[in-house]
């Protein structure tokens, strides 16, 4: 499943990283989005970009197009 695809107040774990997002791997990974982290989605933008999400306790905002690099699965 793709970040986007969540709705405001999901939380999901980070699962891995699209192979064509491969230019922002290194980024993600530096703001402690490796794989088995959870997350929180707090607030999307109208327009869908960007995303802001919870990661260990810090907010992130995330386009659309570095959102599209990371896989996450769902938790109920």
């Amino acid at each position: 499943m793709m970040l986007k695809h969540l709705q405001v107040g999901d939380r999901a774990a980070v699962t891995g990283f699209n192979t064509a997002g491969k230019a922002y791997r290194r980024k993600l990974l530096s703001m402690g989005l490796t794989p088995g982290v959870e997350i929180a989605v707090m607030r999307v933008a109208p327009m869908g970009d960007p995303v802001e999400i919870r990661v260990r306790g810090s907010a992130l905002s995330l386009r659309k197009d570095e959102a599209d690099a990371l896989h996450v699965e769902k938790l109920a």
